[in-house]
């Protein structure tokens, strides 16, 4: 039998904790031993105004329950307090939690600068502000654990989210090259793309099946991901429902023009179909190994 995920005096960020999975997430983390930051502005899920009772909220239930906690009320745009704050408590942070989120929701023609811009400056530059933040200190201690929170609307689009859906396939870009600078430092980052019944989503999943994707069916996998047992990096996990999957990327095998004499776009188009062909598909897992086709072309 494997042994128990136990966070045991680790220091936990997770921000937007105030309600939804984030709150689901750092009572699971508390329950399994952790010191949580539970950060939350406490504003809409437009982005707009703040409200401390939300996070205060979060912290009295899990110090009801036995747990050590203390609220964070700052913006992610205002990463370097809240790291600071984990540090002035508990004199270390060990798992920083990118859950907080907004949604700005318009067809494209439609959608304006500040659709774009507020959607961006807290999934992407919030994220980045208290990662980059806390990122010293992980790899000072040599130890770390980072999730990231992307969504199935920037792995497979989703009408009505092109600011959302940058901003969240952007977020793994970001997974997979702080788990490639993070690996010597034993720090490992990981992202999630969730399924949840949350005051985001509602309104956007049927009734019947919102109440089913209860956000505590989410917190197991980012807890696990969170502790000394996961040693994956760089990857990406669909989860929902009772239910994770690993997502990879995968390529076709691919056509090979001759490099000396170049080729015209007609035989692209008379290749179109070999090259969309996904039989006998690789799946590259860095830089090099996405070069390999390319450069046997070259010395064919």
């Amino acid at each position: 039998m494997n042994e128990p995920v136990s966070l045991q005096e680790r220091v936990v960020i997770v921000t937007g904790a105030g309600g939804g999975l984030g709150r689901a997430h750092a009572l699971l983390f508390a329950a399994r031993g952790a010191r949580v930051v539970v950060n939350d502005l406490g504003g809409s899920a437009q982005g707009e105004g703040a409200n401390a009772s939300a996070a205060d909220q979060v912290v009295a239930q899990i110090r009801a329950a036995g747990g050590t906690a203390v609220a964070n009320h700052d913006s992610v745009t205002e990463g370097a307090r809240i790291v600071e704050q984990a540090l002035d408590c508990f004199g270390r942070v060990d798992v920083l939690v990118n859950n907080a989120g907004i949604l700005r929701d318009k067809a494209f023609h439609k959608m304006d600068d500040s659709d774009w811009e507020q959607v961006y400056k807290v999934h992407v530059e919030g994220a980045y502000k208290i990662t980059r933040a806390a990122w010293p200190y992980l790899r000072e201690q040599n130890w770390g654990r980072v999730i990231f929170t992307a969504s199935t609307s920037g792995i497979y689009g989703n009408f009505g989210q092109a600011n959302y859906a940058m901003a969240k396939l952007g977020l793994y870009g970001l997974t997979r090259t702080l788990a490639i600078e993070g690996h010597k430092h034993a720090i490992r980052v990981n992202a999630i793309a969730p399924t949840g019944g949350t005051r985001m989503t509602e309104g956007l999943i049927p009734p019947e099946l919102f109440e089913r994707l209860r956000p505590e069916l989410i917190s197991p996998l980012v807890v696990y991901l969170g502790s000394e047992q996961c040693q994956d990096s760089g990857q990406l996990f669909e989860v929902g429902g009772g239910w994770v999957g690993k997502v990879r990327w995968e390529r076709s095998l691919g056509v090979g023009f001759d490099p000396e004499q170049g080729f015209t776009p007609e035989q692209v188009a008379q290749q179109w179909a070999q090259i969309g062909d996904f039989t006998g598909a690789v799946h590259p897992q860095d830089n090099l190994q996405s070069l390999q086709q390319m450069m046997a072309n070259l010395q064919k």
